[in-house]
């Protein structure tokens, strides 16, 4: 079993080196690359004001952020939802580097850059002199984002998920692997739920010949048969 932690930050600047804090974590799990509906997603107080750039991204303000806890109070949460897996993440320099930030302020140890499977340079490499932006991913592999107006951590990792998987070469085109509702049943006649609750659904003229054997293939199909000793063609 591969487990994975998808990852995304929203953060108050570019730069956590002039002072820049993380204001929202978006995350959520992947197990053999499906996944699961375990998620973490955090607001987070940074303590200091948000660059107007920043918020034009992704319109978290200040005056939102106001009651929300401090890095120090969520810091085991996401540590411990973390743990050792690998976290993907879309240009994981920034990323990381705002969290280790963050930890260093506590006096925690760093995340270890090797933790991290960074999608930037997979796109770039799969698909070099292209833009690798996770928009333009999207509409390259299809992805519906029309629910991205505005950076988000947790949409953004939904969408990164979907994205890391077609890197990866994408799901077989014959078998839909979706995760079902928490509590929920795949409905009668769309497949059948498993007890880790995902979906198998398979529509039966997915799998329909695009045409007919022709006559010479069905010839060539009988000489093989009564070629083989006990063919399981003739019982």
């Amino acid at each position: 079993m591969t487990r994975e932690i998808v990852l995304d930050t929203e953060t108050t600047g570019i730069d956590p080196k002039n002072g820049h804090r993380i204001i929202e974590i978006g995350a959520l799990e992947m197990i053999n690359h499906m996944p699961t509906g375990q998620q973490l997603h955090l607001y987070i107080n940074p303590e200091r004001e948000i660059e107007a750039e920043a918020v034009a991204i992704h319109g978290i303000t200040s005056e939102f952020l106001a009651d929300k806890p401090v890095f120090a109070t969520i810091a085991d949460e996401f540590l411990t939802f973390v743990g050792d897996s690998p976290m993907v993440i879309h240009n994981a320099p920034f990323d990381m580097g705002f969290i280790n930030a963050e930890l260093a302020r506590l006096d925690r140890e760093p995340l270890p850059m090797s933790q991290a499977i960074d999608t930037l340079p997979m796109a770039r490499r799969k698909f070099p002199g292209a833009q690798a932006n996770l928009n333009a991913l999207c509409r390259r592999f299809d992805i519906d984002n029309t629910h991205r107006d505005l950076h988000g951590a947790l949409i953004d990792a939904d969408l990164l998920a979907a994205v890391y998987v077609e890197l990866l070469g994408g799901r077989q085109p014959d078998l839909s692997l979706e995760p079902a509702a928490a509590g929920t049943r795949a409905s009668a006649g769309s497949g059948q739920t498993d007890d880790s609750g995902f979906a198998f659904r398979a529509d039966s003229n997915q799998f329909d010949r695009p045409h007919a054997p022709s006559k010479e293939e069905i010839d060539a199909h009988d000489a093989l048969v009564a070629r083989i000793d006990d063919a399981v063609w003739s019982r």
